[in-house]
């Protein structure tokens, strides 16, 4: 399958690094295309007509605000489209590219390495596109594995896709202010930022394996490290009086609106 990405900025760039296949690929700014496909292989092409022209996959990468404005110049050539856009509906996208297979996902930062989480919207139009034939249900499954490369792919309904949002691709960013605060806790109790670092995130990598291996039993695993009364305990108890809680789901309303 020929993919080709319209715009080349943070999430293209994870993308293009996770698949590790030649892309064709355009953006407002011709130099980060180049710089793209130098990485990975492909093409920088000089406009969004022609990589739909070109591509049997076309990944929407731009900026949410552009939908009507790119599907004006690719809308009569884009063959399929998967979109990874934010608050952008499925239905939204039916109408900007009608009779067209649309896609929506939304993967994170970590599809990088093929890590993580990536969501895909429930598309109650799937089962009709079976039924017209073969060859249409292949390329349907074909585009779900792209993405399933990439991490973890669970499928949700579509009014869900921008709650999971706020868990997944917003997560990395609140991961990554979490090991900070946990280094600057550490230095300031004497372990150097690099080796506070290395403890942090190793940690972090490990007990999401741990997680994971256990079945998602958080309770099971705060039992097991924290006993009555001990050190881990009275941690939990400073996090809980914190507001670590109360933090996470004020994160969550934020980015909701």
């Amino acid at each position: 399958m020929q993919v080709g990405l319209i715009g080349a900025g943070n999430m293209a760039r994870a993308l293009a690094r996770g698949w590790g296949r030649p892309l064709l690929c355009s953006d407002p700014l011709q130099e980060r295309a180049q710089a793209l496909v130098a990485e990975v292989g492909g093409e920088a092409l000089a406009g969004n007509a022609e990589v739909a022209a070109r591509a049997e996959l076309v990944v929407l990468a731009h900026k949410s605000a552009q939908l009507q404005s790119v599907a004006g110049e690719i809308a009569p050539n884009a063959r399929a489209v998967a979109s990874i856009l934010a608050a952008t509906p499925l239905a939204a996208l039916r109408e900007a590219y009608p009779a067209r297979p649309v896609y929506r996902f939304l993967p994170a930062l970590p599809a990088e390495v093929r890590a993580g989480a990536e969501v895909q919207a429930a598309d109650p139009l799937a089962a009709e596109r079976a039924r017209g034939g073969e060859q249409q249900a292949d390329f349907d499954a074909e585009v779900r594995e792209l993405f399933a490369q990439l991490g973890s792919l669970v499928v949700l309904d579509d009014a869900l896709v921008d709650v999971a949002m706020a868990l997944s691709s917003c997560a990395p960013a609140y991961l990554a202010l979490v090991v900070e605060a946990q280094v600057d806790a550490a230095v300031r109790r004497g372990i150097p930022a690099t080796q506070a670092s290395e403890l942090v995130v190793a940690t972090l990598s490990g007990s999401a394996e741990l997680l994971r291996h256990r079945g998602y039993d958080t309770l099971a695993i705060r039992r097991e490290v924290a006993s009555p009364g001990g050190l881990t305990a009275r941690g939990l108890d400073a996090l809980e009086r914190g507001g670590v809680r109360a933090a996470f789901s004020d994160a969550l309303d934020a980015v909701l609106g």
